[in-house]
């Protein structure tokens, strides 16, 4: 009698314990699936990108990419960082990346990391205009002094006289 109760009362599959072993592993596979996959295409399109750009320069001098010593690729890759979220000059990023109280990279591969770094200097200085502007109410005579200065932020004339024109647009 007892064949027919568990017979006639199954449980739903969903509150089978196989089901949900198998909805994780599909979980999982799907995860894995679309990490590689989401890498592959940034590889390419990171290696597109840098052929284009080799090939648009066209300096036969320039190394192969396998042969850049890795602290060179370290400070490329800090250079990047630099520039990207804190908004620095090329000499600003030049000196950090050498500094004894900075990264302590050699001269030559911290020249080489802002030589490679494609970074937009204009909207860097105009990052930092805008942050003078706001937090320390900066006039833009005193803005343009603070981002030439070599106690301040190191950037060229011309890219603070950039800053200072776009502020408020």
């Amino acid at each position: 009698m007892s064949k027919q109760d568990n017979a006639g009362t199954k449980k739903p599959i969903f509150k089978r314990a196989w089901f949900w072993i198998i909805v994780v592993l599909a979980i999982i596979v799907i995860y894995s699936a679309t990490m590689n996959g989401n890498k592959t295409k940034t590889d390419t399109s990171a290696t597109s990108a840098t052929s284009s750009s080799q090939t648009q320069q066209q300096k036969p001098e320039e190394p192969k990419k396998e042969s850049v010593p890795a602290e060179y690729t370290s400070a490329l890759n800090k250079a990047k960082t630099y520039s990207d979220m804190m908004h620095m000059s090329k000499k600003g990023i030049y000196d950090q990346l050498t500094s004894e109280a900075g990264d302590k990279f050699k001269p030559e591969a911290a020249q080489y990391a802002v030589d490679n770094l494609k970074a937009d200097y204009n909207a860097n200085a105009l990052a930092k205009a805008k942050v003078y502007q706001k937090t320390m109410s900066m006039s833009p005579d005193a803005i343009r002094d603070q981002l030439t200065s070599d106690a301040g932020e190191k950037f060229t004339p011309e890219e603070a006289q950039y800053a200072v024109d776009n502020l408020n647009k």
